[in-house]
């Protein structure tokens, strides 16, 4: 492999973007594609099937053979509340390959007791993203029902390009929200992005349900993502 595109390639992983690796499987120079890329015909195709899934594969591309070899950040589910449906869907989380994060600054429910061997952080939001901030490889979900703790991960997740921003209430409370958020400068297009109530619409009503739905929602919104533009968010 050319020294220029592993520096890249591992200039990519340090910063968390998603690059693929295209080899000319007859001998052609290689070829790094970064998420976001402007491309188009069949290579920006190709390329956004694998950004979505993840796989590596050989492809048939204008009469050259190809092999598109991923690389992806690890997902990671960033959640604001150590409530109970967290603790359910910290574990399925884990189980699906997601790496998580829970971040509540009250330290009743931010317990290792009731978070065994998870990434668990009892201090206040805009404290912990701080020091490892939100990207576009992260789901965000704020359950804690409290503006003071959920509205700041929820604006910076819309700020940093996270590909899933999901906030539990009813939809009085997240008119309420986005009221907030409208004031903050945050356009319709952008609050669009917002999933609440939060999870798919299953009928969920207990904890472990919700987490089910809420889960769901993330890994649909990881595999259909738009990877044609670069990431990045406003104001």
């Amino acid at each position: 492999m050319d020294r220029q595109i592993l520096a890249r390639l591992n200039e990519m992983r340090h910063m968390r973007q998603a690059a693929i690796l295209v080899t000319d499987l007859a001998g052609g120079p290689d070829r790094l594609i970064v998420e976001g890329d402007g491309l188009d015909g069949a290579l920006a195709d190709a390329a956004a099937s694998a950004f979505r899934s993840g796989k590596s594969s050989a492809v048939e591309i204008d009469g050259q053979s190809l092999f598109l070899n991923v690389h992806l950040p690890p997902p990671r589910i960033v959640v604001i509340g150590a409530v109970h449906i967290s603790q359910v869907l910290a574990r399925m989380a884990t189980l699906a390959g997601f790496d998580i994060t829970i971040i509540d600054p009250r330290t009743a429910f931010a317990t290792p007791e009731r978070f065994e061997g998870i990434d668990l952080i009892p201090d206040w939001p805009v404290d912990a993203l701080r020091e490892r901030p939100l990207d576009s490889y992260m789901a965000l979900v704020a359950v804690t029902h409290d503006p003071k703790i959920d509205d700041e991960p929820i604006g910076q997740a819309l700020r940093t390009g996270c590909f899933y921003v999901g906030a539990l209430g009813s939809r009085k409370t997240h008119a309420g929200r986005l009221e907030r958020l409208k004031r903050e400068g945050f356009a319709e297009a952008d609050l669009a992005r917002i999933h609440a109530p939060i999870g798919l619409a299953i009928g969920a009503a207990s904890p472990a349900e919700i987490a089910v739905a809420i889960l769901a929602e993330i890994i649909a919104s990881l595999r259909g993502r738009d990877v044609s533009l670069p990431k990045g968010g406003r104001p």
